[in-house]
């Protein structure tokens, strides 16, 4: 099993989180981050012995990547090739590689349901397996181009009777309770391969200890993607 965070978000205890989680969605700047940045994470990455992913949004730094944007699909996949090409300089530069792609935020859940965007984003980042949402778009047309694919689940996150993730603002959306995000991630294990915990939620480095300590409990040990 996979414990991932978002990391490098400037709002989030990137040190904190990487001594806990087993893989690190790291943001490339689009949404938020820089090189430096960038960087920091990188190192300490590969000093813990975490996996790197590049974790790849509209260009919304305003709306933190999460204002869902019309991006005519040859310009989508300029800009997820730019934010995937500039992590993997910066991460062999420290000595390791982007293990994966994960999009974050509006883009996250627009390649779960649309193909254009989903075919988009998965043209700009080469061959690298790709993290979703169990059922998404992105996750089949990936496996039918021959690419690697995981499925993943959210703790501190309510869920649609659909599947889908309850919107931000809404009633439920969020989990703040740490035993029940740990109680909800050993059940979400039973169908997932990794687990996220959220870097920019209050507590998310105790929250991502409580989840860890239980997932390992319940006979899951950790393993980067």
């Amino acid at each position: 099993m996979d414990l991932n965070a978002d990391l490098g978000e400037e709002i989030t205890d990137d040190a904190g989180l990487l001594a806990v989680i087993s893989s690190a969605n790291v943001a490339c700047g689009y949404h938020a981050g820089n090189a430096a940045i960038m960087r920091e994470v990188c190192a300490e990455a590969v000093r813990r012995g975490v996996s790197l992913g590049a974790q790849v949004s509209y260009a919304d730094r305003a709306g933190f990547g999460r204002t869902e944007l019309d991006v005519p699909s040859a310009l989508l996949t300029e800009q997820v090739a730019d934010q995937v090409g500039l992590l993997t300089e910066i991460a062999r530069a420290e000595g390791t590689d982007v293990r994966y792609l994960k999009p974050h935020g509006a883009l996250y859940h627009r390649v779960a349901r649309d193909p254009e965007q989903a075919a988009a984003v998965l043209a700009g980042s080469g061959s690298l397996p790709v993290l979703g949402l169990p059922g998404a778009v992105i996750l089949d047309l990936a496996v039918q181009a021959g690419r690697d694919t995981w499925r993943e689940g959210f703790p501190d996150r309510g869920y649609t009777s659909s599947g889908g993730l309850v919107p931000r603002g809404e009633p439920g959306a969020l989990v703040a309770d740490q035993t029940q995000i740990a109680a909800n991630a050993v059940r979400l294990a039973e169908t997932v391969d990794s687990v996220c915990v959220h870097g920019d939620s209050p507590g998310a480095v105790d929250a991502a200890m409580a989840v860890r300590a239980a997932l390992e409990r319940a006979g899951y040990p950790l393993r980067g993607l």
